[in-house]
């Protein structure tokens, strides 16, 4: 089974670098890498160039994109992997048998969808751990979701679910989420964390944008048909509470 991971990247050479690293650093041997770079300027294309020198198995390229989400679409397209996941540029693969877990869940399983758990750092501090858990198609409309950064999904299927929305500028992976989970592609959970990522992403960076991303939530579940508007949305932000009180 060929995996491939989409790293998105535009002026992140301070921590582009781990990143890469967590990648070339497993165990499973066939990983595509592919990587789109939003025409940086700070030497991340530097870093992808001398990266992709010494890897055979990495296809990039450093273009302007519009936003997140195109280039996630990008990175689909050039995908040739049988199964897709997305390892951002401030994240890392927990360990080095991170993919050799994943698939071997979706050989076990024979499932559409892989995921499992997710821990945010600050440095090298755990500040919250989000614990899933197996998919229960009910739970949509009480804002239960799998964290996106660990999911992992066989080609095919975004052939049928289509593009991320680009409409959407924080909240369109939420959208991809619903649209895949509630049209019965079979899931399969990995009780173990898959990806470490730095906290402060773009939904999380400020006021502003928490209250944006409330905003475009609640659009997701109307598109989709999903819950009650707003009080789904609550649900799924109480649901963090929790994760922020673990320890393990």
């Amino acid at each position: 089974m060929k995996v491939s991971i989409i790293t998105i990247t535009y002026n992140s050479a301070k921590t582009l670098q781990r990143a890469l690293e967590s990648v070339q650093s497993q165990n499973y041997p066939d990983i595509e890498h592919v990587i789109v770079d939003g025409a940086s300027t700070d030497g991340t294309r530097e870093i992808i160039e001398s990266y992709a020198a010494s890897n055979s198995k990495v296809r990039w390229v450093s273009e302007k994109d519009d936003g997140i989400y195109n280039a996630l679409n990008k990175g689909i397209k050039i995908a040739t992997g049988d199964v897709i996941g997305f390892l951002h540029s401030d994240d890392i693969l927990y360990s080095a048998d991170s993919i050799g877990h994943i698939v071997d869940g979706f050989e076990s399983s024979n499932a559409d969808v892989i995921y499992g758990d997710l821990q945010y750092c600050r440095g090298n501090k755990v500040v919250r751990y989000w614990k899933s858990n197996p998919f229960r198609p009910s739970w949509l409309k009480y804002g239960w979701m799998p964290p996106h950064p660990t999911m992992y999904v066989r080609k095919e299927v975004y052939a049928q679910t289509g593009e991320y929305d680009e409409w959407f500028r924080i909240s369109s992976d939420y959208d991809m989420i619903l649209r895949i989970f509630k049209s019965g592609f079979s899931t399969h959970y990995i009780p173990e964390v898959l990806v470490s990522m730095e906290i402060g992403g773009a939904s999380n960076r400020d006021t502003k944008a928490r209250l944006s991303k409330t905003q475009e939530d609640y659009i997701v579940l109307k598109k989709n048909h999903v819950g009650a508007g707003y009080l789904t949305v609550l649900c799924k932000q109480l649901r963090k509470i929790r994760q922020f009180l673990r320890k393990d």
